[in-house]
């Protein structure tokens, strides 16, 4: 498997002169969670540039990947997925960013090549399975998409306001979600097939993954939305297992920190970047 078959990846321009060039810059590779996609990652990626090269990977089934029907979305070929992309772009070792699904893609990553990652950013993933019910509930829930949308004025309010899943009305949420559509005739539709996410997540929420959390050696934040679906006492829990983990919460912020809350993530991270940083150089 090569880095582009599993999708295309997104990066911002090379460091500005008088910078170390890129053999000499570190790497950081940026994994969206279900649904998501590289451009999801844009602010992060771009105020990352000055310091790391940074780059965002379109997984497979997501973005502008490959979507074949017949396609592997198994724990197994999204890792492999990201090794890839660290060897062929000579990542390594990198700073691993993951959301979600991403952030257990990094981990399990971590765990298996540790040669292949100096650090680890684990951004609102839990560590406990999930169970079957859950993967009911998502099914239900991508029969409830009133598919096409008209506009993506309509995308925005529905999954802003109108989804049954929606609290409160929520506007990042809803251009997140104007992100992952595309346009067809007769309206919008997202550009992921639900059938192949549902296929995605069933890989990994009906299992627990502390084992693998406890393999990594690396430097690890682990960074919650306060509101966000990785609950207070499983995230310290989560920094205690990790050998070398750290803890990071936003306020004000949910599922989509990066996204929802970008100045808050911003500050969140950032002593642990610097941290890695100095462990790279000292």
């Amino acid at each position: 498997m090569n880095a582009a078959s599993a999708g295309r990846e997104t990066a911002p321009a090379p460091p500005a002169t008088g910078t170390p060039d890129a053999q000499d810059t570190p790497g950081v590779l940026l994994l969206h969670g279900l649904m998501g996609r590289a451009s999801h990652w844009a602010s992060t990626a771009r105020w990352l540039s000055g310091r790391f090269r940074a780059v965002a990977l379109d997984q497979r089934g997501h973005g502008q990947s490959e979507k074949p029907a017949d396609g592997a979305y198994t724990r197994e070929a999204y890792i492999a997925d990201a090794e890839a992309a660290i060897e062929q772009l000579g990542l390594g070792p990198a700073l691993l960013v993951g959301h979600a699904m991403g952030a257990l893609t990094a981990w399990q990553l971590a765990a298996r090549r540790p040669d292949l990652v100096s650090g680890l950013i684990i951004l609102d993933m839990r560590a406990s399975a999930l169970g079957a019910a859950s993967q009911r509930e998502w099914a239900d829930w991508f029969r409830a998409w009133p598919v096409p949308f008209a506009t993506l004025a309509d995308v925005r309010k529905w999954f802003g306001e109108d989804d049954p899943w929606v609290e409160r009305p929520h506007r990042a949420r809803g251009e997140f979600y104007a992100e992952v559509m595309r346009e067809a005739q007769d309206g919008w539709y997202p550009v992921f097939d639900p059938e192949q996410m549902l296929t995605s997540r069933e890989a990994w929420v009906l299992d627990a993954h502390w084992e693998e959390l406890a393999q990594v050696r690396c430097p690890s934040l682990v960074v919650r939305g306060l509101d966000g679906e990785l609950g207070r006492a499983e995230a310290q829990e989560m920094v205690r297992v990790l050998s070398r983990g750290q803890y990071a919460e936003v306020a004000d912020a949910g599922h989509l920190v990066h996204y929802d809350r970008p100045e808050g993530w911003r500050a969140a991270i950032e002593p642990f970047l610097a941290q890695v940083l100095t462990d790279r150089t000292g």
